[in-house]
């Protein structure tokens, strides 16, 4: 039997250990927003499989990009639902 990784599993992986990385360079204000946006994304992947499962398809397209004004920014996404 052969020990492969699924690319899934890789992916959680590689997200751990930047999650690990990243506690040594962020402060407390920074990773509990990082945790919120984690937990929120969660949900948001959950309210996709259950549109998805009652029989519509959903696409996450960027409408925008939120600048913070110190040289960070984070993309603003919209549904584009198609009835299957």
């Amino acid at each position: 039997m052969t020990d492969q990784v699924t690319p899934i599993a890789a992916a959680k992986q590689r997200a751990a250990d930047l999650s690990t990385e990243r506690q040594s360079v962020v402060d407390q204000d920074q990773e509990s927003a990082i945790r919120q946006l984690a937990n929120d994304l969660h949900r948001l992947n959950h309210a996709v499989m259950r549109a998805v499962d009652s029989g519509v398809s959903v696409e996450l397209v960027r409408s925008a990009r939120h600048h913070g004004g110190e040289g960070n920014w984070g993309d603003m996404m919209v549904p584009v639902i198609v009835k299957g």
